[in-house]
């Protein structure tokens, strides 16, 4: 009695989905959830709460939540406005040290048109992109995702959004092939997948990066 999980699902600005975990009889347990092929491992706090902001890949937005214990729950939300934005996800597991990286209208590495993990937010222009990241690294294995959005629907301007894939060689992912997969949402188009596989370079090559262009599309933006 009183240890049900509990999982409520609410659309927010920018079709992100708040996502509310309670589950009183599972503190600091990992716990993982599962969104339109999306995978990521996070942890409950001392009361076995856990609130999350997810961005949504599909309208009608469906999150299953899996305590390692094997209790969960299902929540759903009504997202109409991912209909109006690109995304672009990518995921793996473990320490692999991927990123994603994208360039506004040509912008330059260290700019304030360049998003990724380090830089979330554009500066570039009013209606710009944004990146998230899921998941919590400090749990064993962890899966982790992060998303880059464009709000598509409220371009001010036209051109290219540059996109690539990183990884940086470190100790914890070289001499060994390391996976990730890829996610994109794309007006009007069903969910694109693509899976990659890559060997990284012996540790004499610890700190270099790896820059992956064509894993997935550059987006297309067109002023409205």
């Amino acid at each position: 009695l009183g240890c049900d999980v509990m999982a409520t699902a609410s659309a927010v600005e920018m079709a992100i989905v708040k996502l509310s975990i309670e589950a009183p009889c599972n503190a600091n347990e990992r716990v993982t959830i599962h969104h339109t092929g999306m995978m990521f491992t996070d942890v409950t706090d001392e009361s076995g709460s856990l609130i999350v902001n997810v961005p949504a890949m599909t309208a009608a937005a469906v999150f299953v939540v899996e305590l390692d214990s094997g209790r969960g729950a299902i929540a759903q939300a009504n997202v109409p406005e991912v209909e109006k934005l690109d995304r672009v996800a990518l995921q793996w597991k473990g320490v692999s040290g991927f990123q994603i990286h994208a360039r506004e209208f040509g912008a330059a590495y260290g700019s304030a048109g360049h998003v990724w993990n380090g830089h979330t937010e554009s500066e570039l222009i009013e209606a710009g992109g944004f990146m998230t990241r899921l998941g919590d690294e400090s749990t064993l294995y962890p899966n982790l995702v992060e998303v880059y959005t464009f709000p598509t629907g409220a371009a001010n301007r036209s051109g290219t959004v540059l996109m690539t894939v990183e990884t940086e060689v470190t100790d914890a992912n070289c001499g060994r092939d390391i996976a990730a997969q890829s996610i994109e949402l794309r007006s009007g188009m069903p969910l694109k997948t693509q899976d990659l596989v890559l060997s990284m370079p012996d540790c004499s090559a610890k700190g270099d990066f790896l820059v992956l262009n064509n894993l997935v599309d550059d987006l297309k933006i067109a002023a409205n």
